[in-house]
């Protein structure tokens, strides 16, 4: 095997892989803010369950820890499926199909947190519909041929 075997030329990517490439991007940048907007906003929750709360043993520290640490979380959450949207937008991007059928999967993961546990903002749902976008390009007709199927031996 020579070296000229080892650097396969790879077509550049369609036009709408490119377009879908910079709507990953997007959608992880405004999926951090949306959860940072939220990690910072957090004590406008923690006044208003303070004064919901009925049960005296659940004092207002107990309250304010739990609700920061959830936020953190959340915060964290979101800058790890950041990377991810990134990472495999780029192999996507070099025409791994594996890595369109992942961004499908992290699509679907962020819908359904945010739709079943009520976790978004006006900021994370457009961070979710321009992941939505990206997804729907990397899956038109005209791209099909850039992904090609993987044949097992």
């Amino acid at each position: 095997m020579s070296e000229s075997d080892d650097l396969v030329e790879r077509p550049d990517p369609p036009k709408p892989v490119q377009v879908s490439f910079w709507l990953w991007v997007a959608s992880a940048v405004v999926l951090v803010i949306a959860y940072l907007v939220v990690f910072l906003a957090r004590q406008q929750v923690i006044d208003t369950l303070v004064k919901a709360n009925t049960n005296t043993q659940i004092t207002p520290d107990k309250i304010a820890s739990g609700t920061t640490v959830l936020f953190a979380m959340l915060l964290v959450g979101s800058v790890s499926f950041a990377a991810f949207f990134v990472l495999f937008a780029w192999k996507a991007r070099q025409g791994t199909r594996s890595a369109r059928t992942v961004l499908t999967v992290l699509v679907a993961i962020t819908l359904v947190f945010q739709f079943v546990m009520q976790a978004y903002t006006g900021i994370s749902l457009v961070a979710t519909l321009l992941g939505l976008v990206a997804l729907a390009l990397m899956y038109i007709p005209s791209v099909q041929p850039y992904f090609p199927k993987v044949s097992r031996r």
